[in-house]
């Protein structure tokens, strides 16, 4: 709508030079008619933004009964649930309206500054108190204005960011809501017999590796092969984890594809992911050693069948002796295996904590060169406001000496008068 004002204008004032009939009617009747155009085409936009405004408030007012209907409902099934959303948007009610009385006053405010400098305009007086008042005022109602308008944009940058992250969760709901039912409708059925739970026995435990064994209780004390977490929510970790290699920096992008977990949630499945890796990792090695030493005793019980009762039994014991041996070789470089573990553990926890005091300091910095350099544009102000304000006291002392000399220059002249006067009475007393 600007740009059309403007273009309309510039159009009527090629049409009124042009036309020589217009050029001879003079140029105060050309400006009056093309201030006349850009004030109708102010009044077209200002007509313009009161519809969409109006046609916004009906669209939210419609939405809200929608949600009411849904939300305060007594007869619907999930009225328990919405106990929680009722509470919540309440507080947003309640929020909007004290944003709504902050801003009318604001508004308020800046509208009697304004009634106040129009006040004064009313009555002019050409004197340098009356000047010098009317631009304070002038200059109070510019600085509400621009803080008024500051506040209102950090404001709407704040709504812009909550609003993409409310967008990318709402995504995120709605992709695991699709995956869910993916599942469902993919899932096969289930046998009509009852599944019996499998255990492992207490034989089985004894033939199968400690590291087996540990995984598989680990499985089963922290929910299976996803720490608890549901498929979608462990495959966007996954992906997030793998992306930034482990590093801290990945929980700020986690937690906006993770709707629901909390940061201290995420960390809490970030260790129990590190602690399955290593028992995975333990249990693949021991059963590849399970697998071998398996094949050696085959291959060994085979020869044994050949061998005497007293080699059978020498041999044995040498291999009773150097099974021990193997196991205490293997308790000490799992023992090894564990510190470097730990050792690792902390080391990464250092570098995090370092990275954290890093991002400190910088800030802080950033916060000190901040405050220099607000501090280095209020003494340009001031040293402006002082140099202004003597300047201001120079021209007043000039005109005032330029007052007092003309003022001397008038009493030397009238005493001059005075002397010819007194010269005129004598010569006419004389005469």
């Amino acid at each position: 709508m600007a740009a059309l004002a403007t273009l309309s204008a510039e159009t009527v004032d090629q049409f009124f030079q042009n036309d020589e009939e217009f050029q001879t009617s003079g140029r105060p009747d050309q400006e009056f008619y093309i201030h006349s155009w850009k004030e109708k085409a102010a009044q077209a936009k200002k007509c313009q933004f009161l519809r969409e405004a109006e046609k916004l408030k009906n669209q939210i007012a419609n939405l809200e009964k929608d949600k009411n209907m849904h939300l305060y409902n007594k007869k619907n099934d999930f009225r328990k649930d919405f106990g929680n959303l009722e509470e919540l948007d309440l507080k947003l009610v309640n929020n909007k309206k004290r944003e709504q009385i902050k801003l009318q006053q604001q508004l308020l405010k800046i509208h009697n500054s304004v009634n106040r400098f129009q006040r004064q305009l009313q009555d002019v007086k050409p004197t340098p108190e009356y000047i010098e008042k009317l631009k304070e005022i002038m200059e109070e109602v510019e600085n509400s204005i621009n803080v008024f308008k500051e506040e209102q944009r950090q404001i709407y940058d704040e709504l812009l960011k909550e609003e993409k992250i409310c967008s990318q969760e709402i995504l995120a709901f709605e992709k695991k809501i699709v995956t869910w039912a993916l599942a469902v409708a993919t899932a096969p059925k289930a046998c009509p017999k009852a599944v019996a739970k499998v255990r492992l026995t207490k034989t089985l435990e004894e033939d199968l590796p400690v590291e087996v064994v540990e995984f598989e209780k680990f499985l089963q004390q922290t929910g299976g092969r996803q720490g608890g977490w549901d498929d979608y929510d462990h495959q966007n970790f996954l992906k997030i984890w793998t992306k930034h290699s482990g590093k801290p920096v990945y929980m700020k992008e986690a937690l906006m594809y993770l709707p629901g977990r909390t940061e201290e949630e995420t960390r809490l499945h970030e260790n129990w992911y590190q602690e399955f890796l290593f028992l995975e990792e333990r249990k693949k090695e021991a059963i590849l050693k399970w697998k071998a030493k398996k094949q050696l005793e085959k291959e060994e019980l085979l020869k044994q069948k050949e061998k005497s009762a007293g080699e059978l039994e020498r041999e044995r014991l040498a291999r009773a002796e150097a099974r021990r041996r193997k196991e205490e070789q293997e308790k000490r470089e799992k023992e090894a295996r564990l510190e470097a573990w730990k050792r690792e553990k902390e080391l990464q926890m250092a570098q995090e904590k370092e990275q954290q005091l890093r991002e400190e300091v910088y800030n802080r910095r950033r916060a000190k060169e901040e405050q220099r350099r607000q501090l280095e544009v209020k003494l340009a102000v001031e040293a402006y406001t002082r140099q202004k304000t003597e300047r201001e006291e120079l021209l007043q002392l000039e005109k005032l000496m330029r007052e007092q000399a003309e003022l001397e220059e008038k009493r030397r002249q009238a005493a001059r008068e005075i002397v010819k006067f007194q010269k005129r009475v004598s010569v006419n007393d004389a005469l």
